[in-house]
């Protein structure tokens, strides 16, 4: 039988190395964008993580013919009514000037000065995969935790060095690759995806 294939629809190489990593035990053939020249930049415009991750699986599903797996996530801190959410990746940017990501950190830290501790927060994920016939399946994940106002540990990216597990003491970025994958919000999304991948590989 030919291993089945699934197109991870992103262009974040951050995202792809979890993703490959989270999905690694499937009997499955994970290829990228750039791994069938697809070059393919979707406008993330929806009002919520599963409209904007629908759009991506659905548009790169359309252009390879490939069951797609796509995600939209990002971090919503209480004290600041959630956002950054679903501008998290762009949060603070302005005129096409795009804040990098520690820049983006020392923003949102800035915006909380003025509230006082703990900064309750989550990181929420949506999956969205797109069958070959383009109908999609959703399947959600969220992590509780704080934001912390200094940075700590090397792994993971985005806002992970400053988000706390308080009941681990540790920052997104201080967990290990196994850790990481049996907790973030990303790895309980894709997590429950591969049921959905599982049973599309048997049809």
């Amino acid at each position: 039988m030919r291993t089945p294939t699934i197109l991870l629809a992103t262009n974040n190489k951050d995202k792809i190395v979890e993703l490959q990593d989270l999905l690694k035990d499937l009997n499955a053939q994970l290829l990228t964008p750039r791994d069938i020249n697809l070059e393919l930049d979707v406008i993330e415009d929806g009002l919520t993580y599963a409209e904007n991750a629908s759009k991506k699986a659905i548009a790169f599903a359309q252009a390879s013919n490939l069951i797609c797996l796509a995600d939209d996530s990002g971090l919503e801190v209480d004290a600041l009514n959630g956002e950054p959410g679903l501008y998290s990746a762009r949060y603070g940017s302005s005129d096409g000037n795009k804040l990098s990501a520690p820049e983006r950190r020392k923003y949102l830290l800035s915006k909380l000065q003025i509230h006082p501790r703990p900064w309750t927060a989550r990181f929420k994920a949506t999956i969205a995969i797109a069958h070959t016939n383009y109908q999609l399946q959703i399947t959600e994940g969220i992590c509780e935790g704080e934001i912390i106002p200094e940075e700590r540990g090397a792994g993971g990216f985005g806002y992970d060095p400053i988000f706390l597990f308080p009941e681990l003491g540790k920052t997104m970025a201080e967990l290990g690759t196994d850790e990481k994958n049996r907790l973030s919000h990303r790895a309980r999304a894709v997590t429950k995806s591969k049921e959905i991948l599982k049973s599309l590989f048997e049809v």
